[in-house]
């Protein structure tokens, strides 16, 4: 069992939609991972701040962002950060999914989110990634 915390952001211009995120996917994903730091962001402006700065373990994007959605976003991190970490990209359709591909993402989730699938895809990536945990 971890002791380590792993450092999450969270994305979306919507304040309900990162609670919601957050809710589902818990503090604690799974018994074999450390403890979840969570950090919710409202803006792409910060999103690229914290993500260049290597502050993250993990980030969870809203598709559905506006004015910049999720999807792009991923590609855009993906493509522009040496070692990026890893993206989840949550969407409203399970159509969509298919536009993971395109955004480079690591995993999806679909809403509405049921948080025992969230908690395991966000623990899957975890696992399946070697990055180091960032900590504070």
């Amino acid at each position: 069992m971890s002791t380590q915390t792993t450092r999450i952001l969270v994305f979306s211009h919507r304040p309900e939609v990162r609670e919601t995120i957050i809710t589902a996917v818990g503090r604690r994903p799974a018994p074999d991972l450390g403890r979840v730091e969570y950090l919710e962001l409202g803006t792409i402006a910060d999103v690229l701040y914290e993500m260049d700065g290597g502050n993250v373990d993990l980030a969870i994007l809203d598709g559905e962002a506006q004015p910049t959605g999720g999807m792009g976003l991923s590609r855009q991190l993906k493509n522009e950060i040496t070692d990026c970490p890893p993206i989840v990209v949550a969407v409203r359709r399970k159509d969509d999914r298919w536009l993971a591909t395109w955004s480079q993402a690591d995993a999806v989730l679909v809403h509405p989110l049921d948080p025992l699938a969230a908690a395991e895809t966000v623990a899957e990536v975890l696992r399946s990634t070697s990055v180091p945990v960032v900590r504070g």
